[in-house]
């Protein structure tokens, strides 16, 4: 019966204190829902540590283990260039190991024109000139429009209407927001008015971006923006390159030739430019794989590895209200720390990669020979077990690597092997990188208890989780029947106390008054 349906006082003939007597008399039930909520609650936790390790494995899996599968990761390429000022190269994975010979011949530029020196009309209101000066004061007596023909096409021209009533700045800003329907380029204007000129500028470098200015034959415009016969204009122009004899052109200075991107930026002649295997992009991207690695089964050994916690159980909510928060939380710690101790699927997963990382494979060298290579063949092992620390005895060290204070005095075999043969370090650890991946992916692989890419049993925890809620809620009723079971015994034996009482009572008055 639900306790809800009883009034639970007791003791109030006898004097016992019957809440106490019935906690004890129930305690076996209560231990049970304390038991199973405190189970569950350790399953959250056991899932949150899950969870959090489950994304640093899929971080490693997607992350640097992925790139070094692909053979992209082992064509990084660079190239010097004998005249860095003049320009700066970008390499492309495309790119051929050659030294060529580089000529800037010409630099890619805007059209441009400046303006006259604007004078005031003999009428204007002010004595200098300003942004707020209006085109009556420089002497336009009446609207007229000005014409920018982009690249001598009459059809592809920027009008813009100028009217008496308009400022210097006004105009600019016409100018500026006008642009080429066709090309979608355009003008820029400033104002300067220390000067008292107007300037204008292609939007984009290049022959084919230069403009032309008129305006329609009535009007003064040209006269009062100082545009007219007075304006000095230069022609844009194309840029141009000679790279090993043949010439590019370009309108930005920027040139995309067999992998090279190259911007000028000075004219130059004689400009050696040099391309090679990037030995310290491949040598980094190596080093992030294995100190990835390394971060991940160095966590692995201390979950597995973890001091026990079986001296400290769940704690009941009475337990909690007689310790301090500090206290509560340090003894929660340890129960949490220890929550992957020896786990089973850990240490499946833990023994899976450390042995594809161990593997050894046959090798082909850019002279076409094979030989069987394994990590340690380029200088990469793990510490001898007094060398490590602990649950870090498989985490793989570089030699001659400048960040590793245990390895950094030996020889750098990797780096070798990288500038002397490309292919065969290359042909290793994409093998190996695909066996680990492999490997990997099985473990992550959907199952009927598990998700898939989760290495953990996360849909059987789900399950679990969901018993726990049934059993804590059978639990709890049953405790609350056996409550109200010795409350209605106790209920019924003060009941039977008070009737004595009474008739006690009414014995005694009979016979006082007899």
């Amino acid at each position: 019966m639900a306790s809800s349906s009883l009034i639970r006082m007791t003791g109030l003939t006898s004097g016992l204190d019957t809440e106490s007597m019935i906690t004890a008399l129930t305690s076996t039930y209560q231990t049970k829902v304390d038991t199973l909520t405190g189970e569950q609650k350790k399953l959250t936790w056991k899932q949150d540590k899950w969870k959090s390790l489950n994304k640093d494995i899929l971080s490693f899996y997607n992350g640097s283990l992925n790139t070094l599968k692909y053979s992209t990761a082992y064509s990084k390429k660079t190239t010097t260039s004998s005249n860095t000022s003049a320009v700066s190269v970008v390499t492309g994975d495309s790119a051929m190991n050659t030294t060529q010979s580089l000529s800037v011949d010409k630099l890619a530029k805007s059209a441009y024109a400046t303006g006259g020196k604007l004078s005031l009309s003999s009428s204007a209101s002010s004595t200098s000139i300003t942004s707020s000066t209006t085109m009556s004061d420089l002497g336009l007596t009446a609207s007229g429009t000005l014409k920018l023909t982009i690249g001598g096409s009459s059809s592809d021209a920027l009008s813009v209407d100028v009217a008496t009533t308009d400022t210097i700045s006004s105009v600019i800003s016409k100018i500026n927001s006008a642009s080429s329907s066709s090309t979608s380029t355009g003008v820029t204007a400033s104002f300067d008015s220390t000067n008292g000129r107007i300037y204008l500028a292609s939007k984009t470098a290049g022959t084919a971006a230069g403009f032309a200015i008129s305006s329609d034959s009535s009007s003064g415009v040209l006269s009062a923006l100082g545009l007219g016969s007075s304006v000095n204009y230069i022609a844009g122009q194309d840029g141009q390159i000679t790279l090993n004899g043949a010439a590019y052109t370009s309108t930005n200075n920027s040139y995309t030739v067999n992998g090279l991107t190259i911007t000028a930026n000075a004219e130059a002649s004689d400009i050696t430019l040099t391309t090679k295997n990037d030995t310290s992009g491949i040598y980094n991207s190596i080093k992030t794989f294995i100190s990835d690695y390394s971060t991940l089964v160095n966590k692995f050994s201390a979950l597995y590895n973890a001091d026990s916690a079986d001296k400290y159980t769940m704690l009941t909510d009475d337990q909690k209200d007689s310790m301090t928060d500090d206290e509560v939380t340090d003894w929660e710690d340890k129960i949490k720390a220890a929550l992957l101790r020896k786990d089973d699927t850990l240490g499946t997963v833990q023994d899976a990669m450390v042995q594809a990382m161990a593997k050894s494979f046959t090798v082909t060298a850019s002279d076409g020979t094979t030989s069987t290579a394994s990590l340690s063949t380029f200088g990469i092992s793990t510490l001898s077990y007094f060398e490590a620390e602990d649950d870090e005895r498989n985490a793989y060290h570089i030699d001659g690597n400048s960040d590793d204070t245990y390895t950094s005095g030996n020889t750098d075999l990797l780096s070798a092997a990288i500038s002397s043969d490309p292919t065969k370090v290359q042909d290793f650890f994409t093998q190996l990188t695909r066996s680990l991946y492999s490997t990997m992916s099985g473990l992550m692989k959907s199952t009927s208890y598990s998700s898939s890419y989760t290495v953990y049993e996360d849909k059987l925890m789900a399950s679990q989780y969901s018993a726990y809620t049934d059993q804590i809620s059978d639990a709890q009723s049953a405790l609350e029947e056996k409550q109200d079971f010795y409350y209605e015994k106790f209920s019924k034996m003060e009941t039977a106390l008070t009737k004595l009482n009474s008739s006690s009572s009414s014995l005694s008055s009979m016979l006082s008054s007899s």
